[in-house]
């Protein structure tokens, strides 16, 4: 490669690329773009300011002393700016994203119309309840419906995510706990198989984590999680179906076995996808569990806003749920915010977050669930199970699929890197990938498995979409086994090609120079 004169564009083509270079660094469509700061003029802005009063500052000596150095754009190169770094971004709208565990499935326009209504793109989480109504209605609607799916007591609306709404529920275990005397209960029981965010959870909420070993077909050694119970034990997080993408068979044997001794089951319900209208968790005997809104029902990984992770609670464990939560009192839908002695909500654990929830997100999830009904919901699950197993037969003739013996996976396909020729890993399958036009999947988790792979189709792609992916997966796994060099220094015809991640990691540049100027 060769840098031309202003010192940022590329002028030679990608490596395996046989065209001339061009003056722009441009390749057709594919446009070079440089940092905002390399555009814009630090001493000029695109904005006619009137001067300030700087004599009335309140800031006393935090007033800046020099230029805040920022770049002044006109509104045209700003607008062309983002856009040429859009066009460098893989999104769900250009094709399947086969992110495991991710869930980025197709977000209906429908949803987006919905949230944009007056009365729910504009509301404030401060104004006057009698003036939010239909909004209440939403939220006590769409509570409505995760309880009904899932079989529970009630849910908590406010948690914003999934890590977040496991916190939730380890904070109600450990206000139970608490309020019956147990505090001797200082262990969590995790699975190898649940989520990463799990053990983090625990340990943030105060407790100690251990790990249970997963068999040898991916699931929970329910064995050694019974004779690890005892007194100290304050419960279980467990995912289901778990990260190997295979559902957890011996759940409510687990459930029962834990509150016989005395703890409680938390399962991470971030894989509801998969078995939403199919299987209610209440009736695995579990006693809290979160759900990722933009996961299951649409908005893949929070677009458009927050995500959103309502918990489900037992009737153990409903005394203790978060505030605040929306009531329904005859006609009129309330809020209540604070606890009251000897009323149903006097144990509450307290608050989560300072206001409700993220609207956005309820009014998307509702929609999402009443456009599809009872029968779409099924067939939501189904379909995700079903694309998922299209994948995994499709190629465990040329991927290793290390659980591909223990029957049909869930939502999502998992491989490993076993198999490949010598020097080569999970990491050359997923650059290959990005010369074909797609987002890698998940690498390296779980990581019960080596070199893992972990694709989600997800139930909104076609066969023809998933034929396509399965093809160019193929292509690039076959080139691995036999040994093709030029996979070690994909991918080719990306912005950039493949960058030292090591030394990215370790040594980060957060802050622009001028050229000329040392980066420390």
């Amino acid at each position: 490669m060769t840098i031309n004169q202003s010192g940022w564009r590329p002028t030679a083509p990608a490596s395996g690329a046989a065209a001339a270079p061009t003056f722009t660094g441009n390749k057709a469509l594919m446009l070079e773009e440089p940092l905002i700061f390399e555009i814009g003029d630090a001493h000029t802005t695109g904005v006619d300011f009137a001067e300030g009063d700087v004599a009335g500052s309140r800031l006393g000596d935090l007033t800046r002393k020099t230029p805040i150095g920022l770049p002044g754009l006109s509104e045209p190169e700003t607008v062309r700016h983002y856009t040429r770094l859009s066009r460098q971004n893989y999104a769900i709208d250009l094709g399947l994203f086969p992110l495991g565990s991710c869930t980025m499935k197709h977000n209906p326009r429908l949803n987006e119309k919905m949230a944009r209504l007056p009365g729910f793109a504009d509301v404030h989480p401060l104004q006057p309840t009698d003036t939010v109504q239909g909004a209440l209605e939403v939220i006590h609607q769409l509570a409505h419906w995760l309880v009904t799916l899932t079989g529970m007591a009630s849910v908590a609306m406010s948690p914003k995510a999934g890590a977040h709404g496991e916190l939730c529920g380890i904070l109600a275990i450990k206000a139970a706990l608490a309020k019956r005397g147990d505090t001797d209960r200082k262990v969590i029981l995790v699975p190898e198989s649940a989520h990463g965010t799990n053990p983090a959870t625990a340990a943030f909420a105060g407790f100690s984590v251990e790990d249970i070993p997963a068999t040898a077909e991916g699931r929970v050694d329910t064995a050694a999680l019974t004779a690890r119970l005892g007194p100290d034990v304050a419960g279980v997080m467990i995912t289901n179906p778990n990260t190997c993408g295979l559902f957890e068979r011996d759940l409510k044997a687990i459930s029962d076995a834990v509150h016989a001794a005395g703890g409680y089951v938390y399962c991470d319900g971030a894989n509801f996808n998969a078995i939403v209208g199919r299987v209610r968790p209440g009736d695995l005997g579990i006693d809290a569990m979160h759900i990722n809104l933009h996961k299951t029902f649409s908005t893949p990984h929070g677009g458009g806003g927050p995500g959103s992770g309502p918990v489900v609670f037992s009737d153990a464990l409903t005394p203790f749920a978060p505030l605040p939560f929306v009531e329904k009192q005859g006609d009129h839908f309330a809020l209540v915010e604070e606890e009251t002695a000897g009323d149903h909500h006097a144990s509450s654990f307290g608050r989560m977050v300072a206001f409700h929830g993220q609207m956005g997100m309820f009014t998307r999830a509702l929609t999402y669930m009443l456009s599809h009904g009872a029968d779409g919901l099924r067939q939501v699950a189904e379909d995700a199970v079903l694309n998922a197993n299209y994948i995994l037969r499709s190629l465990n003739d040329t991927l290793d699929a290390p659980f591909g013996g223990s029957g049909p996976c869930m939502h999502e396909a998992l491989f490993s890197d076993d198999g490949l020729a010598d020097g080569f890993s999970t990491i050359d399958i997923a650059k290959g990938l990005i010369d074909e036009g797609y987002h890698p999947m998940t690498m390296y988790f779980p990581l019960v498995v080596h070199g893992a792979m972990l694709v989600e189709p997800t139930e909104t792609e076609s066969k023809a979409a998933l034929d396509q992916f399965i093809g160019a997966l193929r292509s690039v796994a076959e080139r691995a086994k036999a040994g093709d060099a030029s996979l070690k220094t994909a991918p080719h015809f990306a912005p950039r090609s493949r960058l030292d991640e090591t030394l990215a990691a370790r040594k980060p540049v957060l802050v622009w120079k001028e050229p000329g100027l040392a980066v420390t």
